[in-house]
């Protein structure tokens, strides 16, 4: 029998991050020690109090049952008390606030709910994969934008709003940026939202880094901006800041219509996440603001190794002010070796420096020529990555370990 695959399947390319993935898997089942920088998974442990909530609830029979799509009310208010208390945003726990399993799910299904076959959505070029296969999955029609965070970034959204047809229905902004770091300040939002109103444009706020800042800078959320409920929502997470990438839960907040519409499909879809997750993110939420800035601590000192690391090879790096991550630009003669492949380079870097790192070719062209690192070893970890990816890239050994040779 033939199995005849929908045609959106074919507008997806290989899912880069989860090649690069297995291919660590396979080398370090092979018995090799692969320093893993391609993902933004944090290897932290969680705070150990949310764990010890986790176990509690979990052995409550009250919390073994299905529990509710768009997430229990005490965790909902928890997201509202946050926003009020962080970036002094009020919501409607009721109305304005939706749990979701993880950013991704609840972007795939947000455009579900908005957009019908045919429908066109703005997204910036490089952008986090979500961003761009979200829209195509739910059939529409995606017009890249080179990203940017000044007023010609926003001249040119506004050009397209005007000049394309028919005119897009979605724009997606994701700061701090993944992958390149870029951040923004409230005044850039404030005009976000006058393009929205002008142009009837729906806006969605990817604010999953929005915690994981450095050197005093503090992340506006879009919510923050005057109008902002009225053209749009915001996705944010617990994966970063509280090290619970494997949990799978976050949220998303703003226009009650939106939130709404995302509430109906989930309701088909699933049951709700595990009352016990939500449970503990309520106590993580409530009790560990302190833990939050710590860990950003942790990824502020892995920042400033890394990028004195990057420069030491000869790759050019601004350092970050937010996100987990290093957003390098590769040095000419490293990408020769490789036809101007980044895709290629990190490759080849897995089989032959034992390091793991995500090309910028990953996330759209514009990121072609750059490597997003993520900064998720310790700083012993990270400089023996760069070790690893000179002996490689500068000094010509065939493999990394190699060590004998080079005296490491």
């Amino acid at each position: 029998m033939d199995i005849e695959i929908s045609n959106r399947m074919h507008r997806l390319p290989p899912y880069m991050l989860g090649k690069l993935k297995q291919m660590t898997y396979d080398k370090r089942k092979a018995g090799c020690d692969v320093i893993d920088l391609n993902m933004g998974n944090p290897n932290d442990p969680t705070p150990p109090a949310i764990v010890e909530k986790l176990q509690d609830a979990s052995a409550d029979l009250r919390n073994q049952r299905y529990s509710a799509s768009k997430g229990v009310y005490n965790l909902r208010r928890e997201v509202a008390r946050k926003y009020k208390r962080l970036w002094d945003v009020d919501l409607d726990p009721e109305s304005e606030v939706i749990a979701t399993i993880g950013s991704k799910e609840g972007f795939s299904h947000l455009m579900l709910a908005l957009l019908s076959p045919g429908d066109t959505a703005v997204v910036t070029n490089p952008a986090f994969q979500i961003h761009t296969y979200a829209v195509v999955l739910a059939g529409g029609n995606v017009v890249h934008i080179p990203l940017g965070n000044d007023d010609a970034f926003l001249e040119s959204i506004e050009n397209i709003l005007e000049h394309v047809t028919p005119t897009p229905k979605v724009m997606i902004l994701n700061y701090p940026n993944n992958p390149t770091t870029i951040c923004v300040d409230l005044a850039f939002w404030e005009k976000v939202v006058a393009i929205a109103k002008k142009h009837n444009v729906i806006v969605i706020s990817d604010f999953a880094y929005g915690e994981t800042c450095f050197d005093d800078y503090k992340a506006p959320s879009f919510m923050q901006a005057d109008g902002a409920k009225d053209v749009g929502v915001e996705f944010t997470t617990m994966s970063k800041a509280y090290n619970m990438a494997g949990w799978r839960i976050g949220y998303c907040v703003g226009n009650r219509e939106m939130i709404g519409a995302l509430a109906t499909i989930k309701g088909y879809y699933d049951y709700g996440i595990f009352q016990a997750i939500q449970i503990a993110s309520i106590i993580a939420m409530r009790e560990h603001d302190e833990e939050v800035a710590k860990q950003a601590m942790i990824y502020q000192k892995r920042r400033d190794v890394m990028v004195e690391c990057c420069r030491k090879i000869g790759w050019t790096v601004d350092a970050p002010q937010a996100t987990m991550f290093t957003w390098a630009k590769v040095k000419d003669e490293h990408l020769a070796a490789y036809n101007g492949s980044t895709v290629d380079l990190c490759l080849d870097m897995v089989e032959r420096a034992e390091v793991a790192m995500c090309p910028g070719g990953a996330f759209g062209d514009n990121g072609e020529g750059y490597v997003r690192i993520a900064m998720v070893e310790n700083e012993q970890r990270i400089r023996q990555a760069f070790r690893q990816l000179d002996r490689v890239l500068n000094k010509g050994y065939a493999h990394a370990t190699d060590k004998a040779a080079t005296g490491a």
